[in-house]
């Protein structure tokens, strides 16, 4: 890497640490450090929203799969994008109702009581810090590569720029930054792409060059796994805290509804073209490790001064989604747990907005665990979704739907989908190829569907007999 490169990447970081310091600048209490002033349009909620999803999985994680496995890894990362148009068509329009919640416990708390907003605070963290674990597992791997830095310290160095001014400067700092960031992003990856079709050479050598199967829909994948897979995509990251937090932050529904549209709609084209360029670095280099894809590529098709721009630019979509997940943990675990927790001894605005702060880096040093345990970055992924899908999923969505249940429907669709994520992964071991986390939903909905039956009709059965007896 050259001085020139060097000094870009350089500029870029300072770049966020400055804007965290900016950012930081009138923060009052813990809802402007969630939310900010709920004031954001279309445009920035799309691209911040992007910017947030847009990390070291779907970048890197996306391109190794892809190297590894053919364009059937495209097509089930598309079921995010399916996700992402679902929430823009169906769920924005509801949130009317909830435009004072500054995180997904607040929303479960109108349907399910002080058990829904405790339950939601506590899942946050681990499901946060297993998304942010590996944006900063992505960011050692850079570091290494690019800067010849040992990963371990790659993960270090990354972390505390991003910790710096996720702490300072809160949601505010981090749409700034996610602003920033896109439009590095947005540029760079066409352009590698761009590049990397012509050292290529096209489609013709790429049907002669890949390896067989590659481009087939479902490649060396069964049918089965390829839907379970695509399905956790739907799924995994629906109305995760750091999502359910943009779709807080617009100063209207119309204008989240677009935002969000907008970003479903970008993320198809976006995971086509960073996939392919997986399906590039095998055609020119088969022996490297799959993970390299996109720093190979960049090495190999950049020149000087654009290579240090797109360098960034992967820098940037790891940092733009690990803050994200660092931020909504801190907030929900802040707001859901400690306050409802601290009724007789409530903590007042400022000693709020130091413990969520706190609580930024105490869930950043859990990422870096995350980070150092797990090699793949998708894999650290879909742990941290494990956590949130087949528990808080179906009860949030029936909650945004305007049911209301008692709290033991959620304790007892809970218990299924932690159960059911148990037996299918560790006493089944994965039968018929179907993920764990598309298992444990299922079976959340199913009971919670029985259990709200049956609460209804116990509920309608004590109304009858209380009319009765009143009427004898």
């Amino acid at each position: 890497m050259l001085d020139l490169d060097i000094i870009i990447v350089s500029i870029y970081l300072l770049s966020m640490l400055a804007i965290g310091m900016y950012a930081s600048r009138g923060i009052r209490d813990l809802s402007h450090y969630s939310v900010a002033d709920r004031s954001f349009p279309a445009i920035i909620i799309f691209a911040t929203l992007s910017a947030s999803f847009i990390g070291g999985g779907f970048t890197m994680g996306n391109a190794e799969k892809v190297f590894s496995w053919g364009v059937a890894y495209i097509v089930i990362l598309w079921g995010f994008s399916l996700k992402e148009i679902m929430v823009a068509k169906i769920i924005v329009p509801r949130l009317e109702k909830f435009r004072d919640a500054i995180s997904v416990g607040d929303i479960m708390a109108k349907a399910y009581g002080r058990p829904g907003k405790l339950l939601a605070g506590f899942l946050a963290v681990p499901a946060c810090a297993g998304v942010a674990g590996a944006q900063v597992s992505a960011i050692g791997y850079i570091f290494n590569l690019f800067l010849d830095i040992p990963h371990l310290w790659g993960i270090l160095i990354g972390f505390g720029i991003l910790i710096t001014y996720s702490t300072l400067g809160g949601m505010r700092a981090v749409v700034l930054t996610d602003v920033l960031q896109f439009g590095i992003l947005a540029l760079g990856f066409p352009l590698l792409f761009i590049l990397g079709w012509l050292a290529v050479g096209g489609l013709d050598t790429l049907q002669v060059t890949l390896p067989a199967g590659h481009l087939d829909l479902f490649g060396h994948m069964s049918v089965v796994a390829v839907l379970s897979l695509f399905l956790t995509f739907v799924l995994g990251e629906a109305l995760v805290p750091p999502y359910v937090q943009r779709l807080l932050i617009g100063k209207n529904i119309k204008h989240v509804a677009r935002g969000t549209l907008w970003s479903g709609l970008f993320s198809i084209p976006f995971f086509a073209i960073v996939g392919c360029l997986g399906l590039f670095a095998v055609s020119l280099n088969a022996d490297i490790d799959p993970y390299l894809a996109i720093p190979y590529m960049i090495d190999e098709v950049m020149p000087v001064g654009l290579k240090g721009l797109l360098i960034a630019g992967i820098i940037a979509v790891v940092m733009s989604s690990a803050d994200s997940f660092l931020n909504s943990a801190a907030v929900a675990f802040t707001n859901d747990v400690v306050v409802p927790l601290k009724k007789k001894n409530p903590l007042n605005a400022s000693r709020k907005l130091a413990l969520a702060r706190i609580l930024t880096f105490l869930t950043g040093t859990l990422a870096v665990v995350f980070a150092l345990s797990i090699a793949s970055v998708l894999e650290i992924m879909v742990l941290g979704w494990t956590f949130w899908a087949p528990i808080i999923l179906v009860p949030l969505v029936a909650a945004l739907l305007g049911f209301v249940a008692h709290p033991r429907v959620l304790y007892s669709s809970t218990l299924a989908g932690v159960s059911a994520v148990l037996i299918w992964e560790y006493l089944l071991q994965t039968p018929f190829d179907i993920a764990p986390l598309v298992v444990g939903v299922i079976a959340n909905l199913l009971v919670f569907v029985s259990t709200y039956k049956t609460q209804r009709e116990k509920d309608s059965t004590s109304i009858d007999y209380q009319t009765e007896t009143q009427g004898t």
